[in-house]
């Protein structure tokens, strides 16, 4: 099981330095990949909880990739209705050649209907949407010419390359625990990116949930790629009352423990609370190797 972390590119605090100090950190403390959440209207409702300065995320992705060898980018997640699939796919066969395969798409539907509105995409229609954009995305990664019928975003004739780097395209994680978002990994997705699940619905209902469905579309079941809080505590937590990576490191370490057994390949730690919780890079930093370290 690999470890990554949620490489924070908004805040008060951010700036391109910062981006890279990230990214260097994670690349030397030997973490495997580094992921990136994305906004592009930072309305209200997301500037209460990711305060601006927010870096995009592709461009951010662009931005480490000249500057780091081994580090995998990706992000957690991008918001596919948010942009046109024509656009999506190149940007991202671009970044992963840009970054000599090292990209990893994880993409969801999003949650701020604000954002929505300011975008002018009908947030009634986001799951539909994202489903006929990844399909999208997916033909314009492997072909050479892509034409399209859906009703979103139909185009004929179009020329595709260059190619992405890794075949036959880059990894896919699809986040969301919704009936419509399991459909969707398992027609689309290389793997399950759930974000701050709680320990005993990952195991007795996410996981059983994941593997039933695959079963019934006689698919196998697809790699758990969590992203998870690093947020140790000095006293115990409560398991109802926490999400996996809450607690005392012995919890934490039982978290980590108990998702190597359910099979998972990659684990992102994320040390981001809320705008009130905000730490230095230092900090986080500390933190981030005292839980990996829980591995070692």
């Amino acid at each position: 099981m690999k470890l990554g972390l949620n490489l924070l590119n908004y805040g008060p605090d951010t700036t391109p330095e910062v981006l890279l100090g990230w990214a260097r950190f994670a690349e030397q403390s030997g973490f495997a990949i580094a992921m990136i959440s994305d906004h592009v209207a930072v309305t209200p409702e997301v500037q209460a909880l990711y305060p601006v300065p927010f870096y995009d995320v592709f461009t951010t992705i662009a931005w480490l990739a000249a500057h780091t060898d081994r580090l995998e980018l990706g992000s957690s997640v991008a918001v596919l209705p948010y942009r046109h699939p024509l656009q999506t796919a190149r940007i991202t066969a671009n970044l992963d050649r840009f970054s000599s395969g090292r990209f990893v798409l994880g993409v969801g539907s999003g949650w701020s209907e604000q954002e929505y509105a300011a975008l002018g995409v009908p947030f009634e229609r986001r799951g539909a949407i994202t489903d006929e954009y990844l399909a999208a995305i997916m033909q314009l990664w492997t072909s050479d010419v892509a034409s399209a019928d859906g009703h979103f975003a139909p185009y004929r004739g179009i020329h595709t390359g260059p190619r992405p780097v890794r075949r036959p395209h880059p990894p896919v994680w699809v986040g969301g625990a919704s009936r419509a978002a399991i459909r969707r990994l398992l027609r689309y997705g290389d793997a399950w990116h759930p974000i701050n699940p709680h320990p005993s619905w990952l195991q007795d209902k996410g996981m059983p949930a994941l593997r039933a469905a695959a079963a019934d579309a006689g698919v196998p079941v697809p790699p758990l790629c969590p992203r998870i809080r690093a947020n140790p505590t000095d006293t115990r937590l409560d398991d109802d009352a926490r999400v996996l990576g809450e607690g005392t490191l012995d919890q934490i370490r039982a978290d980590l423990d108990g998702l190597a057994e359910l099979g998972a390949e990659y684990v992102i730690l994320d040390t981001y609370i809320s705008p009130d919780v905000r730490r230095t890079v230092e900090d986080d930093w500390r933190i981030l190797e005292t839980v990996a370290a829980t591995r070692r």
